[in-house]
């Protein structure tokens, strides 16, 4: 089983939203990434999408987009974005999403011996947060909290960790986080993200931090092509 990420997709297959607005990058950028996926990816591969999967505000408005992702090659695991509005209850998802997709959601997947565990995050500080900043910031280190609970009564030896999170786990200076902590912890050896776009972000596609590879796998910071995490 290989493994795959890639996020921030923004579809919007029922209600056309052109992304050409937003620059170059994306242009025929669907095109591009069913033909990207389809060359590099086989039904036996697991594909992982870090958030912003729709731009639709209800589940039945984003049910063509989430057939789109079923059709393609894989199993994909989704996380929750924050411009995904349609996302319901995590027992609403999983009973109906298409047979292909799994959906994470502050808890673990065991896919053979690999282990997904995610939550959507929120912007890692960089000074003084807002009130309400800081309230959102705390409850989503607690949603990661009980992804590692979850992972910790899963995990075997000999298993590997990856974790999803939508934000950045950490501010634009790359320092440690809550978030950043858990992975560690969990002795995640790769940890994916989106939620950036466009030329002035000041984060690189791949970085290490204490032992753990952070992959930023917005689709237009990765050339709309599936980044490639490994293989088991």
């Amino acid at each position: 089983m290989k493994i795959f990420a890639i996020s921030d997709l923004h579809l919007s297959i029922s209600e056309s939203k052109p992304m050409d607005i937003f620059g170059g990058a994306w242009d025929n950028y669907l095109e591009e990434i069913t033909a990207n996926w389809r060359a590099e990816i086989s039904d036996d591969d697991l594909v992982l999408i870090a958030g912003d999967i729709s731009w639709a505000m209800t589940f039945e408005k984003a049910k063509p987009d989430l057939d789109y992702i079923a059709a393609l090659p894989g199993k994909k695991v989704i996380l929750r974005g924050n411009h995904d509005y349609w996302w319901k209850s995590i027992s609403y998802m999983r009973a109906n999403f298409p047979a292909s997709i799994y959906a994470v959601q502050n808890d673990c997947l065991r896919f053979g011996d690999t282990l997904v565990f995610g939550s959507r995050g929120w912007v890692c500080p960089e000074g003084k947060q807002t009130a309400e900043d800081e309230k959102i910031y705390k409850r989503e280190i607690e949603r990661m909290k009980l992804c590692l609970s979850a992972l910790n009564k899963m995990k075997k030896d000999g298993d590997r960790v990856i974790a999803m999170i939508h934000y950045p786990p950490f501010n634009s200076r790359r320092e440690s986080s809550p978030f950043t902590d858990i992975f560690e912890q969990a002795g995640a050896e790769s940890v994916i993200y989106g939620h950036l776009h466009g030329r002035g972000i000041r984060m690189s596609r791949v970085i290490e931090l204490n032992g753990i590879k952070y992959y930023l796998t917005s689709c237009d910071q990765v050339g709309n092509k599936p980044v490639f995490i490994g293989d088991r």
